[in-house]
């Protein structure tokens, strides 16, 4: 009986440390859109400005309850165009990547992603000339 208390440890032990790594599997290769969404939210600089949880900042509102607030087309629009002190985004994001942006924003539980590793370059804030 001793013997198997060790053996079932160990076991254990990978299966926790098996599921530690599930979250960040689910990073990798093709993912929801939601979930390519939350990335590039981090990897965009869109953070910068709205919060790493979108929660707004002193730079930019929440976007907490946008999926309320505004229509898809509205949130496609805001992207693309910008408007008021928030700069268009068009040419710095594809047609999938802003919808992708669409789907995380829109998702009634938006997924969290990992912070981004220190081997990845940080954003840079982006200039904005209405401010």
């Amino acid at each position: 009986m001793n013997r198997r208390n060790p053996i079932l440890a160990a076991i254990m032990a990978c299966l926790s440390l098996f599921s530690l790594t599930l979250p960040l599997q689910a990073f990798e290769g093709k993912q929801k859109p939601e979930v390519a969404g939350a990335i590039l939210f981090r990897d965009k600089g869109c953070a910068y400005c709205h919060g790493p949880a979108a929660a707004g900042t002193a730079k930019g509102p929440s976007l907490a309850n946008v999926r309320k607030s505004m229509k898809t087309s509205q949130i496609i629009d805001q992207i693309s165009n910008g408007g008021q002190k928030m700069p268009a985004f068009s040419d710095s994001l594809s047609n999938d990547e802003i919808l992708q942006l669409v789907a995380f924003l829109r998702a009634k539980h938006r997924p969290v992603v990992p912070p981004a590793t220190q081997s990845a370059p940080s954003p840079s804030p982006l200039s904005n000339p209405a401010q």
